[in-house]
Formats: C-alpha cells, sequence, structure tokens
C-alpha cells in the first residue's frame, strides 16, 4: 500500500507544526523522517496515523482518502520510543492483545503469536514479563504486537531512542531485515542521521515544520538540497565568505565558482565535509588553508584532527594509512586543501558542487 500526504497544514495555536506538506511513501518501501527537534516529524507520522486531524490537506492510503478516519479504521500499526507494554501481561497476552480485541478465534491467534515469536527470535520467553527482558527484546515484543493484528502499514516513533548505543545498532540491522522479510510499508522517526541513513530506502528531511528533501540516503548525501539538510548532517566546516568573478572567497581559502561569474559580491556560505579535507605539511597548489594541529583523536575506522586556522577552528578526518603517512603531531603547521566544497549563495540560494582536485 502506498501512502500520500497532501498539501497538509497543522498548527497549535500559534505554532504551525506542518506548513503545506506533501509526501508519499511507495508500496513496500521504509521511509524515515528525519529532522530536529519540533521539525514536525511526529506530527506527520500521527497525521498519517489517524492520531491527528490535519487542519488543512489529505492523507490517501493507496488512492482511499482516509484524512478523516480513525487510527483503529485505518488499520496501522504504532510502535512508540517507550515501549507502551502492558506489565501486568506476559509476553505472549501482549502480542495477542489487539487480536482478542479484534476477536480472532483461539487457534488462530496462538498460531499468529508463535510465528511471531519466532520472527522477533524470542520463543520460549512468553510467559516473561516485560519487566524481566532487555530493553531491545522489549522493543521487539511492541514490533510483534504492532504487526500481529496484520496492518497494512507500520509507523514507529524514535523507535530506538530509549536504547543504549549497542543495542540500537542491533535492532537497526534487526528491523531492516525484518522490513525485507515481510516488505510491510513502513515510516519511521528518527532525530539520527546515521540511523535514518542505514535503514531507510527513502529519507524524508524535515525543518520548522516543511519539507527539505526527499530522496534516497546517497542522493541526500551526495547532493543536499539546501544549507540546512547538509548542516544537519553534520561533520562539516563552515565557512563565511563571498562569490565574484568566478570565486569563492572564503577568508584565505579561494576556490572556483564559475556559476557566479559578475563583479557584483553575494554573500555565501562553503560547506566543506571533514573527510572531504585533505592535509598536508608543505603548502601547494594555488589555494590552501594554514592551520596548526590542536588534537588528534584516534577513533573507529577514521583519525580525527582539530584544527586552529585563521578566523575559525576546523575538522579534518583521514583513514590512518595517510594519518600515519604524514606523521603530524599536536602543535604541528599543516596546510589545507579541499577536495570538494558545497557553496550556498544568499539571497537566490544558488548552489553548486565543485570538485576542487586541482587545487590538490
Amino acid at each position: 500500500m502506498n501512502i500520500a500526504v497532501k498539501d497538509v497544514w497543522k498548527t497549535y495555536g500559534a505554532f504551525h507544526a506542518l506548513r503545506d506538506v506533501s509526501v508519499e511513501v511507495p508500496k513496500g518501501e521504509l521511509v524515515a523522517l528525519l529532522g530536529p527537534s519540533g521539525s514536525g516529524k511526529t506530527t506527520l507520522l500521527r497525521v498519517i496515523a489517524g492520531l491527528e486531524a490535519p487542519d488543512a490537506g489529505s492523507v490517501l492510503y493507496q488512492n482511499d482518502d482516509v484524512t478523516q478516519r480513525t487510527a483503529r479504521e485505518r488499520n496501522v500499526g504504532f510502535v512508540f520510543q517507550h515501549y507502551a507494554l502492558f506489565s501486568h501481561l506476559n509476553i505472549y497476552e501482549n502480542i495477542a492483545f489487539g487480536l482478542r480485541i479484534r476477536k480472532w478465534k483461539r487457534d488462530a491467534i496462538e498460531e499468529r503469536v508463535r510465528d511471531l515469536l519466532r520472527l522477533i527470535q524470542l520463543e520460549g520467553l512468553e510467559k516473561r514479563h516485560p519487566s524481566q527482558l532487555s530493553g531491545g527484546q522489549r522493543q521487539r515484543v511492541a514490533l510483534a504486537r504492532a504487526l500481529a493484528p496484520q496492518p497494512q502499514l507500520l509507523l514507529l516513533d524514535e523507535p530506538f531512542g530509549a536504547l543504549d548505543a549497542k543495542v540500537r545498532q542491533e535492532l537497526r540491522v534487526w528491523l531492516r531485515r525484518l522490513h525485507d522479510e515481510q516488505h510491510i510499508t513502513s515510516v519511521f522517526v528518527t532525530h539520527d542521521q546515521e540511523e535514518a541513513f542505514e535503514v531507510a530506502d527513502r529519507v524524508v528531511v524535515m525543518d520548522k515544520g516543511r519539507v527539505q528533501q526527499v530522496g534516497s540516503p546517497d542522493e541526500i548525501f551526495a547532493h543536499p538540497a539546501n544549507d540546512f539538510v547538509i548542516d544537519f548532517l553534520g561533520g562539516v566546516n563552515v565557512f563565511h565568505g563571498r562569490v565574484e568573478n568566478g570565486h569563492a572567497h572564503l577568508g584565505e581559502l579561494v576556490v572556483p565558482y564559475p556559476e557566479y561569474s559578475d563583479q557584483r559580491p553575494l554573500p555565501a556560505t562553503a560547506y566543506i565535509r571533514n573527510h572531504e579535507l585533505d592535509i598536508d605539511v608543505r603548502p601547494h597548489g594555488h589555494s590552501n588553508l594554514e592551520a596548526r594541529v590542536l588534537r588528534i583523536n584516534r577513533t573507529g575506522a577514521s583519525v580525527k584532527l582539530n584544527l586552529a586556522a585563521p578566523e575559525r577552528d576546523v575538522t579534518a578526518e583521514l583513514d590512518h594509512g595517510r594519518f600515519e603517512e604524514l606523521g603530524v603531531r599536536t602543535g604541528d603547521k599543516v596546510y589545507l586543501y579541499p577536495r570538494h566544497v558545497r557553496i550556498f549563495v544568499e539571497p537566490e540560494f544558488q548552489t553548486a558542487d565543485l570538485r576542487s582536485e586541482a587545487l590538490l
């Protein structure tokens, strides 16, 4: 079942939670609503579910207008951040609860619950109560309970937000595998870019009640639609400057910007991702940024360097091989060379992805 949200508005007093939002969720896809707190992502999820009524606009399930229907009439499975399990019921009865409400026959309930226990890998634990399970196990039970009545749509509101990092990582993999097996159209809310990009087929980036960009994780990472998107995704260095005569002047750093050849300067903001900023111990090329190493952090798959440059601090990430080749230490002078610069020009908000290998 595909979902279409069309021209939806939602206000709470003077606060505009959703502003003319239109989104499509293709059949069988897992879609993430990604954005900071207050961006409208949870409100949009609740409007899709039927838990909130929009002030204007419509929600369609498979071209059927369900805007005025309740959540139960829409046959939606909903998973909350804090599990919302019944503490006085064991795991079996928690999963069976919705089926008993819908008056399924006893044999059908037992077969469905057994199937779901196998699916969530909790066979043999059905007599335990939620307090006897780990956080990850409780969230899997919540997912099983949502799936039990065979909903046509699964909605998840920050499903892993209450869990520690290791369990979150494990459940991301599990949820993706579950979706690939079940193929149920799903929408989940998160403020975690890594989570959205790892799990979702498609990501909807939101801010201040509006959709900023929709695309696959690869599309959004490689081609952010505007300055909000790239800044929100994080791991970037921000440079303020101007464009004129085919160049962007970012303090002491000058890079080509052929999209604007006028002599009249325009204010611009440039973004350089940490891993797209190369380092050398000697100056070369036509433009570089001199800096001094403040701190070296050897964690994970890369080495992160915090650097003091004129008028700003910047961060660069190198792979371990390149870092060892350079041999830099705290306090050393180095020279920075951007491999890829994204420039957003005001007020027109022109954008360009600049490949500046020629500077290296």
